[in-house]
């Protein structure tokens, strides 16, 4: 299945072989997204008001983020449709998770991926998860708004803290991809997490690059687009610039948190 908006940033969803799950996501999401691409269009165009066609590859190619779904049995099969198709700017957000992101980036062709990595804690309650909840009423309710934070994630569950880091030079990414300046890069990403100095640390040139680099950089030129593959696999300035600022984490913890609050009362 690939759903896809017609906003600014065109969003895919590629496929989910779960019919029961499949209804779920497409009721979260069918106030944001416009066009769905799926292996039985006419029933999805029946039970929801999205636009549905079966044309992955066409939707992939126009997409500027995709959602990566599919069984691991189906990977070669649906990376064979997708290779070449993927534009540079695409992110793919891979929920495979089976395969790790250098083997995904090398059936994909592509290394614009970002891909979570979920870990089980002991001795952690899981009981807050209800599986008869679905993802519509989660997303909705405040303990586990809370309990799936990325930067304070519990319920016996733990998040990667590269994946934060992977979404953070994504966005620099993107930023890049549009050609516009580092400086307004960074005003654009501290306003996002409304960091004001003096009261807390910024993201600076060097947040994101190292020093020989940063120094070479004019304010006026983009940031160099940067390898989400490199990102999940080694430190990098940024890992250890958010391990070293609490308020950066705190300021990530109050926007997903204000965001998903946000998407509840509307």
């Amino acid at each position: 299945m690939v759903i896809a908006s017609s906003e600014v940033f065109k969003i895919v969803l590629l496929p989910v072989h779960n019919p029961a799950t499949e209804y779920q996501i497409i009721g979260t999401l069918s106030t944001c997204f416009k066009l769905v691409s799926n292996c039985f269009p006419a029933d999805f165009s029946q039970s929801s008001p999205l636009e549905c066609y079966f044309d992955n590859v066409r939707l992939a190619a126009w997409a500027d983020v995709l959602f990566l779904c599919c069984l691991p049995c189906n990977l070669a099969s649906v990376g064979a449709d997708l290779r070449t198709h993927l534009p540079k700017h695409c992110l793919v957000y891979s929920f495979v998770t089976a395969v790790p992101p250098k083997r995904l980036a090398n059936i994909l062709g592509h290394s614009f991926i970002l891909k979570p990595q979920y870990d089980f804690v002991t001795g952690e309650t899981t009981d807050l998860w209800k599986p008869s909840y679905g993802i519509a009423r989660a997303l909705r309710d405040p303990v586990m708004i809370k309990a799936s934070c990325p930067v304070e994630m519990s319920g016996g569950l733990s998040l990667d803290q590269k994946w934060v880091s992977g979404v953070l030079y994504s966005l620099l990414n993107i930023c890049t991809s549009a050609y516009l300046a580092s400086r307004d890069t960074l005003v654009f990403i501290n306003n996002l997490f409304q960091l004001k100095a003096p009261q807390c640390e910024e993201f600076t040139t060097q947040s994101y690059i190292n020093s020989a680099h940063a120094s070479s950089l004019s304010p006026d030129e983009p940031f160099p687009w940067i390898n989400l593959i490199d990102v999940h696999m080694k430190d990098t300035p940024l890992s250890l610039f958010i391990s070293r600022s609490p308020n950066i984490s705190a300021a990530i913890s109050m926007a997903y948190k204000s965001l998903a609050t946000t998407q509840k009362t509307q």
